[in-house]
């Protein structure tokens, strides 16, 4: 092949390095808010407090286990790419062979386990008695369809691995729209369809990934050649599926760690009524629109990092680091001013309960302005992925949920803040991912990569060149 995909990124403007790697992500993270925000205002409205406060509970539980799927899935994209770049087409096909393999087997044992512990993981997190009755069916059909979703995943990873990142926004903007379509006719009865209530977002998710896993598969077996997915293939490579678990584990483990971290802090809300519950579902939604975009610049900070570093441009990053600390700054700065001045009025698009508004008002206004904090972090680890220090990132995330946030949260919910009391302690575990973050990118470790360019043996393995976050915003209901 001739012509080579990629970018090279050690040269030129670098704020248009950034936008050009960061826009395509930034988009499919926007379509994956609006569907994220779309359902939860049909649910909200058409359901109820509790319906709202059942997906919230539900949430981290299942990103739990789509952080399985993310790890495996972005190793997929790693051995792909760098298979692919060395023209090494039959360990391609073996790649993709095996990473289908796995997604069936870990996928189905995964919905099996979550199906089976779904009731007695609610219990465990004290979910409020009026929640449960709707929390338990919904959790249990989202975990119903996690294979079909871990799969579609994967799709959309193997086409990145190749340098197409266009055509699984096609994909995944095409679902969301199914989605979007469903919901309320699945919520409500309209027609031929079923009243199903919450149940119905559930089962709107999961048609919708089926949806983008056939044009997945369609697209792959009649355009992509050596990335066609073909039962023949379908077999367990022992030394590729090492491969895979040896470099998504750490990113499993990350994410792992967040998860665990946030149905902690959920099991403590709970602890405060069904209201409060519902408050944290509906402001964590809007929150969403703040961090999305500092998610896609840091990623992008990680691609050019990464081949800046490789080429010894050291001055090249830190000035990538600079862009990229004022480009999410802005962006997140402008967002808090809504979370600040208006926080009521986009909480009653989702809710009419008053109550409830002036629960997820407060979050807002706290936790909101944060996101500026959140934003420089991403900035930050970006570099320090891009040098592939991946463990270390992990280290900052384990530290930043299990040493300052749910501790502060599990504090500070005991004195007179109670539920306020919770919401500092999102702000201040933001407080303190930012800060062990720059304090390490200030060491300048981060210059010595631990990347051995010119391996003759297997894959170099590397962070992702363009990484998404969990895909768990487009796959677990609202």
């Amino acid at each position: 092949m001739d012509k080579k995909y990629g970018r090279d990124l050690t040269q030129g403007s670098i704020p248009r390095h950034l936008l050009n790697v960061a826009m395509p992500m930034m988009l499919g993270n926007l379509i994956q808010t609006s569907y994220s925000i779309v359902n939860a205002i049909w649910v909200g409205r058409i359901c109820g407090k509790d319906a709202l406060g059942a997906v919230a509970v539900s949430f981290p539980v299942i990103f739990v286990f789509v952080a399985v799927a993310a790890g495996a899935t972005m190793a997929t994209t790693i051995l792909v790419s760098q298979y692919y770049g060395a023209k090494e087409f039959d360990k391609v096909t073996r790649t993709v062979g095996t990473s289908f393999t796995l997604a069936i087997v870990l996928g189905v044992a995964l919905s099996a386990g979550g199906i089976f512990a779904s009731d007695w993981i609610l219990a465990l997190l004290g979910t409020p008695a009026s929640i449960v009755p709707q929390a338990s069916p919904y959790l249990k059909i989202s975990f119903a369809g996690f294979t079909i979703m871990y799969m579609s995943f994967l799709v959309s990873s193997i086409l990145r691995g190749v340098g197409d990142t266009k055509t699984p926004l096609l994909f995944m903007g095409v679902g969301v729209v199914v989605n979007i379509v469903l919901d309320p006719l699945l919520i409500i009865g309209v027609g031929p369809f079923p009243r199903m209530g919450l149940n119905g977002a559930a089962v709107a998710s999961i048609l919708s990934s089926a949806v983008g896993l056939v044009l997945g598969l369609t697209y792959l077996n009649r355009k992509a050649g050596i990335i066609t997915f073909r039962l023949s293939a379908m077999r367990l490579d022992r030394e590729m599926a090492a491969l895979i678990v040896k470099i998504g584990f750490p990113s499993m483990l990350q994410q792992s760690a967040v998860s665990l971290g946030m149905a902690t802090v959920t099991s403590i809300i709970n602890g405060f009524g069904a209201s409060a519950t519902a408050a944290f579902g509906a402001a964590g939604r809007i929150d969403q629109l703040a961090f999305f975009p500092a998610m896609s610049i840091g990623m992008a900070v990680s691609a050019i990092a990464g081949q800046n570093i490789g080429a010894g441009k050291i001055d090249r990053v830190r000035q990538t680091f600079r862009w990229g600390v004022l480009m999410t700054v802005c962006i997140s700065a402008f967002l808090s001013i809504f979370f600040l001045g208006m926080p009521h009025i986009l909480l009653s698009a989702f809710l009419t309960d008053a109550e409830v508004i002036k629960l997820g008002g407060t979050y807002l206004r706290i936790v909101g302005p944060t996101s500026v904090m959140f934003a420089i972090m991403f900035v930050s680890n970006g570099i320090i992925n891009g040098a592939g220090h991946t463990i270390t990132t992990l280290v900052f995330t384990i530290f930043a949920v299990w040493c300052v946030r749910v501790p502060a949260a599990m504090f500070l919910a005991k004195t007179s803040l109670g539920l306020t009391g919770v919401w500092f302690g999102f702000a201040l575990g933001f407080a303190g991912a930012m800060a062990i973050s720059l304090i390490w990118y200030k060491t300048g470790r981060w210059q010595k990569s631990v990347i051995r360019h010119g391996a003759t043996k297997g894959p170099t393995v590397l962070p992702p060149a363009i990484e998404e976050p969990p895909p768990a915003a487009a796959g677990t209901g609202v």
